[in-house]
């Protein structure tokens, strides 16, 4: 909420950290809301004694329609490997997962025929206990951004599966009704989307809407959350988001009430 009648500035969008790389940049780096938007970056190499290249090995990807790509410069949080992908990945009907957190259940609802590759990751990911005694690490409370963001086991904000993906974008949400501009949706509560680090960087991180917010459409919706996942969220919300040194009211940053998920299970 926020804590004046002062005019908010345009929250930062859920975004995904990326990983510092292990080798130094020569392009720099700005840093854009809460995610990293590198430059073009050049890296160098020294030339083995024989001044002969040294043939990198190129990340693998799935054959498949999803084509889930290794990270190697963002490397997992923790290991897993890449996702299944068969070549008529499951586009139909719905798969249902439960967050068994420590503030109670959440419950979701995956749509298939919405973003097929994203649910398959993330049945994936949940099948693999990525998820489990994880920390949801950023709560929003702006106006048009109400969130909670999940899905990096370091709590960081920067951690992933070591893999990304393209995105799956809606086509079908509504305008936002705060957007004169039109440019923004309508992320309405309940829904369930992927944070991100740009265009075709899906890997772990996800979101969950406890009340209606507006974003351009940049964001794979790939579910819902049930009714007592809702309550869940708003217990969550009702705690506020932890003070800081800097700020003593924020409207964006860690639980005030730590959330962390102890398990994803497939099923109720």
């Amino acid at each position: 909420m926020s804590r004046s009648s002062r005019r908010q500035p345009v929250p930062p969008p859920p975004a995904r950290h990326r990983r510092p790389r292990a080798l130094p940049r020569l392009a720099g780096v700005a840093l854009l809301a809460t995610g990293l938007v590198a430059g073009s970056a050049t890296v160098a190499v020294a030339a083995p004694p024989t001044g002969r290249a040294v043939a990198e090995t190129p990340p693998q990807t799935t054959p498949g329609p999803c084509a889930y790509t290794e990270t190697p410069d963002e490397p997992p949080a923790r290991p897993v490997p890449l996702p299944p992908d068969p070549r008529r990945t499951p586009d139909h009907g719905t798969a249902r997962v439960t967050l068994r957190t420590n503030h109670g259940p959440i419950g979701l609802t995956l749509d298939r025929e919405q973003a097929p590759c994203t649910v398959q990751s993330f049945l994936h990911l949940a099948r693999h206990r990525f998820y489990d005694r994880t920390p949801c690490h950023r709560l929003t409370a702006y106006p048009t951004l109400s969130v909670l963001q999940c899905g990096d086991p370091s709590g960081t904000g920067e951690g992933g599966p070591g893999y990304r993906y393209a995105d799956e974008l809606p086509t079908d949400l509504p305008p936002a009704p705060t957007d004169p501009t039109g440019e923004r949706r309508l992320y309405a509560r309940g829904l369930l989307a992927m944070a991100n680090a740009g265009p075709d960087t899906n890997g772990s991180q996800f979101f969950l809407v406890y009340a209606d917010s507006a974003l351009r459409p940049n964001y794979t919706v790939f579910g819902e959350v049930d009714a007592a996942g809702l309550a869940t969220l708003d217990r969550i919300a009702a705690g506020g988001i932890a003070p800081t040194p800097e700020d003593p009211a924020p409207v964006d940053g860690a639980p005030a009430l730590p959330v962390e998920i102890r398990r994803a299970v497939r099923g109720r």
